[in-house]
């Protein structure tokens, strides 16, 4: 990202010094810097530099000799990069950093920062909660005081933690997903102090021995879309579905706890603004969410009355703890830290790597990156991959420049953690949502049609071949015909259907799980056979 000026005159000047930890390079290239007579005396270079540094080096890129900007193009900056990249790592130290600025003629000048003691290891207990609810309900709100484990001034000034786009933090609508950390260690939960710094979150992903990430789902009903993308690519461990008690259960919480029960993820119920209302209204309303759990066929549990330590117990196999919090009086949210710090990871870890792609972006000096949450396996930087499919080609070689983990970077990352994975060998316009990244053995094919097992929860008629709702599988969102192979399906109907989706291929595989929906109209579902194969 562009950078403060300041701190590139800042580099320039002390590159005037004889301390010898600022070094000026024009460019680094693979063919000649990391040719066998220089690799490893630039690393033994880069390291005495670091070392002189008290631990941290500078290297400013795009400059002559003597200091003088110069500017290079993108694609030389970016092979600069991924050259510092692999001596810091030969050195034993890591690039920690890259800011870069553009100059008149249209190049880039950059400042890379380079620290000891390379990738720094992460906890690998990492629990990933997915949050939902009906807009205004507190969602957002709760997470930021768990989170940061202080209290809302009762404006919902808590979400500003969360919710990325100043559009949404204007509105107090979140419109996409967004995310949160804290984590525990031996003496208690670890909060993030400011959460709106990338350094606070890195550092609490660092110093944790369990690291709790929050998806923060979309309330509002245009975008109920992307919450079902939320809760069913992120790999989730557990639900956390919020009601607010001066609402109650509304049409779009029965519609987030449908998505929640159907893909048998275990979920929490806390009822939240606890403190604007009376004690018996507070009653009313968790006896209303008891009753829109048996109709779901769940065993409501209150933690108010039956205790924590049983509600961790039960928790799963049909049974949904009920929590009374409040934001503002910060009741209840020392339990759910006890939900939070006690509760096993569920996601599977096994197999071999695989994430499904949920966001893509670009960072001058890094490259394409793709974030989404690794469904299977382990990454590590270096690891060649295959992502897709891509257009008309279907998978395409990629390798793995750089991991980062809520803004901290690792050098591997494994099942069940949200990470950004930097890319070379494709561009970010290439790169899109619903794609899989796997290892170069895995020999993927990609299909438009599969047969599934589906259940009708809602729809205002029968369902007849060419039903086309949109199918939401993985972090997959697109329109697809479904054709039922038994008969007509009616509301409340299983049987078996044949999905293809209309425009694209993806990567399919039995036992995934997926919700379609029209409307009002919903169902869900379960891949039971890949039924063609299409590499379009």
């Amino acid at each position: 990202m562009a950078g403060d000026r300041a701190l590139l005159q800042e580099a320039l000047s002390q590159g005037e010094r004889t301390d010898g930890r600022v070094e000026f390079k024009e460019r680094l290239s693979r063919e000649v810097h990391l040719s066998e007579a220089r690799f490893e005396s630039l690393a033994a270079q880069l390291r005495h530099r670091v070392l002189s540094g008290d631990g941290e080096a500078t290297y400013v890129v795009g400059v002559t000799d003597d200091g003088a900007i110069a500017g290079i193009s993108q694609a030389a900056f970016s092979e600069s990069m991924d050259v510092l990249s692999l001596l810091a790592e030969e050195a034993g130290a890591h690039l920690e950093s890259v800011e870069t600025w553009g100059t008149e003629g249209g190049g880039l000048v950059g400042v890379a920062t380079i620290q000891d003691g390379g990738a720094l290891e992460v906890a690998t207990d990492h629990l990933i909660v997915g949050t939902a609810g009906h807009v205004d309900h507190g969602k957002s709100t709760l997470v930021g005081s768990l989170v940061t484990g202080r209290p809302d001034d009762g404006e919902g000034g808590m979400r500003s933690y969360l919710d990325v786009k100043p559009h949404e933090v204007e509105r107090g609508l979140s419109a996409d997903l967004s995310y949160g950390v804290y984590g525990f260690d031996a003496a208690g939960p670890v909060r993030v102090e400011r959460p709106d710094r990338k350094s606070d979150r890195a550092a609490v992903v660092e110093s944790a021995d369990r690291v709790v990430s929050f998806v923060d789902t979309v309330g509002h009903e245009p975008w109920l879309s992307t919450t079902i993308r939320g809760l069913l690519g992120q790999k989730l461990d557990y639900g956390l579905l919020t009601v607010a008690a001066d609402d109650g259960p509304t049409p779009t919480t029965r519609e987030h706890l449908g998505v929640l029960l159907a893909t048998d993820l275990p979920t929490i119920v806390a009822i939240t603004k606890t403190d604007m209302v009376d004690e018996e209204t507070v009653e009313t309303v968790e006896r209303d969410v008891e009753r829109l759990l048996r109709q779901a066929g769940r065993s409501p549990l209150s933690v108010s009355r039956h205790g924590v330590e049983a509600a961790i117990e039960e928790i799963g196999d049909g049974v949904v703890p009920i929590v009374r919090t409040s934001a503002v009086t910060m009741d209840g949210l020392s339990i759910l830290d006890t939900f939070f710090e006690c509760l096993p990871k569920t996601a599977a870890a096994g197999g071999d790597f695989r994430m499904y792609i949920d966001r893509t972006y670009g960072i001058t000096g890094v490259g394409p990156v793709a974030s989404g949450t690794i469904e299977s396996g382990t990454v590590e930087t270096g690891d060649e991959l295959l992502v897709g499919p891509v257009g008309e080609t279907g998978f395409r070689p990629v390798e793995v420049r750089s991991i980062e983990t809520h803004y901290h970077r690792v050098d591997r990352a494994e099942a069940g953690r949200i990470v950004g994975i930097a890319l070379s060998g494709i561009e970010e316009s290439e790169l899109a949502r619903g794609m899989a990244l796997v290892p170069r053995s895995a020999d993927p094919t990609p299909t438009r049609s599969f047969e599934a097992e589906v259940m009708v929860l809602n729809h205002p008629t029968r369902i007849h071949t060419g039903y086309e709702p949109v199918v939401h599988l993985e972090t997959v969102s697109e329109a697809a015909r479904i054709d039922p192979l038994d008969g007509q399906l009616l509301p409340g109907d299983s049987g078996r259907a044949q999905i293809t989706f209309k425009f694209n291929p993806y990567l399919i595989e039995a036992g995934q799980q997926f919700v379609f929906r029209e409307g009002q109209s919903k169902g869900v579902g379960t891949v039971t056979a890949i039924s063609g194969h299409d590499s379009r």
